[in-house]
């Protein structure tokens, strides 16, 4: 233990483990996974014993066959290959070196400099839906809940979701504590939000932290409906 003190490191409980306490604390019964990358937040919530219904979407063409495959065979997982926004149509979406940066929104040098690998590499072309074309996806759901990672489009994604918000018992936001998109929502107007509609934060997970100087830009903030 002394070594690992040493090293700045400690030991603690998984972020996902006390997610998915929430999760069941509230009895969450489907999982809308906006912005799913390659699956990792959603096969995370099966790892720490949710066993509810996910349904999840992606638009990027790489990250969602890897994200179909690792569906596979969980029947209780479906896959939307899509953006989500506030309205219908295409869109050219940034590629991002690391992938998970991509993001619909131009990205800022505070973001480049904080870790230069998530730089923009090339753009795709992508098909833009809302959150409120797939309501049908809540029907038999008594506690749904909403998780949006969209890289600094939060805001479009909860402006398509006006039918969808009311029904959630629960939003997990990504929160930006500095601007790292351009025109993208941060943190104060994130919370304000939520509060407005009805929601407590909960619980804050650490994210997205610049490794020269220890800043943390992003966090991840989950609201429940008290």
């Amino acid at each position: 233990m002394r070594a690992i003190d040493r090293a700045g490191f400690e030991l603690r409980r998984h972020p996902a483990h006390r997610r998915v306490q929430l999760l069941h604390a509230h009895g969450v019964d489907l999982v809308l996974d906006v912005g799913a990358a390659r699956g990792g937040y959603a096969s995370e919530l099966r790892r720490f014993g949710y066993g509810g219904r996910l349904v999840s979407f992606e638009p990027l063409g790489q990250a969602h066959e890897a994200l179909a495959a690792r569906a596979a065979g969980d029947l209780r997982w479906t896959v939307h290959h899509t953006a989500l926004g506030d309205r219908p149509g295409t869109a050219q979406i940034n590629v991002a070196g690391n992938s998970d940066s991509s993001s619909l929104l131009p990205m800022l040098d505070r973001h480049r400099s904080a870790h230069p690998p998530a730089d923009y590499v090339g753009t795709e072309q992508v098909a833009v839906s809302t959150l409120d074309a797939f309501a049908a996806e809540l029907d038999g759901a008594r506690a749904p809940f909403l998780k949006v990672d969209t890289q600094g489009f939060e805001r479009a994604v909860l402006d398509g979701a006006r039918t969808v918000l009311p029904a959630l018992v629960g939003v997990q936001l990504e929160l930006s504590f500095v601007p790292l998109y351009q025109d993208g929502m941060l943190v104060q107007e994130a919370i304000d939000r939520m509060v407005g509609a009805g929601f407590v934060l909960m619980r804050v997970e650490p994210g997205f932290t610049d490794a020269s100087n220890g800043q943390m830009l992003q966090a991840d903030g989950l609201f429940f409906r008290p």
